[in-house]
């Protein structure tokens, strides 16, 4: 960030959240494509997230959009997420449109636990019954909100997906994945029973939570630019896929994620599934389409990134490892779909 938009968005907090000294005070990590900030004024601070400067496009800006519409519309629900203190689509002041939201001291964990969990036995399981509470009040939302309903497309979501990424990779083959294309056709013809749609994160794992440093407890969902409304099971499938000592690859694809819950005594994914559904009243009668198409959605992306690597346009220790990660993911996804998971 230049200093030059340092001061410009110092200005525009100064002015908008009548702040009086606004200062810039770190980058921070985390998100998949947008820039996150913090800024502060005395012992008030907000994090301002927005597209990165040299990816602008007439659709660079839909995810930062889409996190300010959503967050926005579940304000008055019982949903832990970062509130909404501005808007800024004025080009003038970065080049590029900003969110502004509130900022919140916790942790994204992936595979260690805050030190002050030291003693706490039970706390990966705490951490999982959290999260998946969490999520069961996100989909308890509404779909039909007002706000929402130019958010989303649910109808045929799930045969959506499977055709999309069945296509983007046949068009863009980097190497020889007979198992993509054989799971995706399975997919195609297992298709369950339209679901009643919800709001759903689109990205939903314990990295994307901030978790209290004291307490095992999940203080707030963030990175919100894939939220959507669709089929819930898929964002439950996405948090599942990642939890738990049983993993059908050893090592797992993206081990790191929710390692702290590869505990031998850490509640089980099957359990928070069933949590889930039991605070929802939905079923679980296809979960095993649902995990399987985790699994196999998320290799059929990220396969793109290793095409990347392959063409030496990324180099990176997680593009590097998509060799393995891929056909990994393809293998779990073979193994849910006959209810291996």
């Amino acid at each position: 960030m230049s200093v030059e938009s340092t001061q410009q968005v110092a200005t525009w907090l100064q002015k908008n959240l009548d702040w009086k000294a606004a200062e810039f005070v770190s980058a921070l990590s985390g998100g998949n494509s947008n820039l996150t900030w913090r800024f502060r004024d005395g012992d008030r601070a907000c994090v301002v997230r927005t597209p990165p400067a040299n990816d602008i496009s007439p659709t660079s800006a839909r995810g930062i959009q889409r996190e300010a519409q959503i967050l926005t519309a579940i304000a008055d629900f019982p949903v832990r997420a970062p509130a909404v203190l501005g808007w800024c689509d004025d080009a003038t002041v970065i080049g590029r449109p900003f969110l502004v939201q509130e900022w919140i001291n916790g942790v994204a964990i992936t595979d260690q636990l805050p030190d002050a969990y030291a003693e706490d036995q039970g706390a990966a399981s705490r951490l999982g019954e959290n999260l998946v509470d969490q999520l069961a009040a996100l989909h308890s939302v509404p779909a039909d909100l007002p706000a929402l309903q130019k958010l989303g497309h649910p109808e045929r979501f799930l045969e959506r997906q499977i055709e999309r990424w069945l296509g983007v990779r046949g068009e863009n083959a980097v190497r020889d994945l007979p198992e993509l294309f054989a799971l995706g056709e399975w997919l195609g013809r297992s298709v369950p029973p339209t679901m009643t749609p919800g709001v759903i994160h689109g990205d939903y794992h314990l990295d994307n939570t901030l978790a209290s440093l004291e307490r095992p407890e999940i203080l707030a969902i963030i990175d919100w630019e894939l939220a959507t409304v669709g089929d819930c099971h898929m964002d439950l499938a996405l948090m599942l896929m990642f939890w738990g000592d049983y993993r059908t690859q050893d090592p797992p694809a993206f081990q790191a994620l929710q390692a702290v819950s590869r505990g031998a005594c850490t509640v089980s994914r099957r359990e928070l599934a069933g949590r889930w559904a039991e605070t929802l009243g939905r079923p679980l009668h296809h979960m095993n389409f649902y995990m399987a198409l985790a699994f196999w959605r998320l290799a059929a992306i990220i396969e793109g990134a290793y095409g990347l690597y392959v063409e030496g346009k990324l180099d990176s220790d997680y593009a590097r490892g998509l060799e393995y990660d891929v056909p990994a993911l393809l293998a779990e996804a073979k193994a849910a779909a006959a209810g291996d998971w």
